[in-house]
């Protein structure tokens, strides 16, 4: 079974809450969060730390991550089933734009619903809803 790993990342500007997404440069073009698949005797943590750095050009430092929720996707890609685990990351400066790596043609920062739209994908959009949850709780004061 294939496995990989990524980071949700949003950013805050203006006042709105934003995702990144990547346009991928093969295959059906389809548009996801920085990910990729786990290495060998790599943990999951690592590998989305090591593709949102290739494919974005965010590390660690530049990223507020929250290590406590993370969500699984569960799909199948021609016909054999992948598993993606995904963590919801928070860009520190939302000035600072992502670096392409060849994988990637176009980026887009978007806001909740046009992220569930271009992404498609039903299991991504019911996760985009509950990481949007998660970032809307924390903010009210206690």
């Amino acid at each position: 079974m294939k496995k990989a790993a990524g980071f949700v990342v949003f950013r805050r500007l203006c006042g709105e809450i934003q995702y990144l997404l990547l346009k991928a440069s093969y295959g059906s073009f389809h548009w996801s969060p920085p990910k990729g698949h786990v290495d060998p005797g790599e943990d999951d943590f690592t590998t989305a730390l090591r593709e949102t750095k290739e494919e974005a050009g965010y590390d660690e430092k530049d990223l507020i991550i929250d290590k406590n929720t993370p969500i699984t996707l569960n799909y199948e890609v021609k016909k054999e089933p992948k598993i993606v685990i995904y963590w919801l990351a928070e860009l520190r400066n939302p000035n600072q734009e992502p670096i392409l790596s060849e994988e990637h043609t176009e980026l887009k920062w978007l806001g909740k619903e046009a992220a569930k739209k271009c992404a498609g994908f039903k299991d991504f959009q019911v996760m985009i809803d509950k990481f949007h949850e998660v970032i809307v709780t924390r903010e009210k004061p206690l």
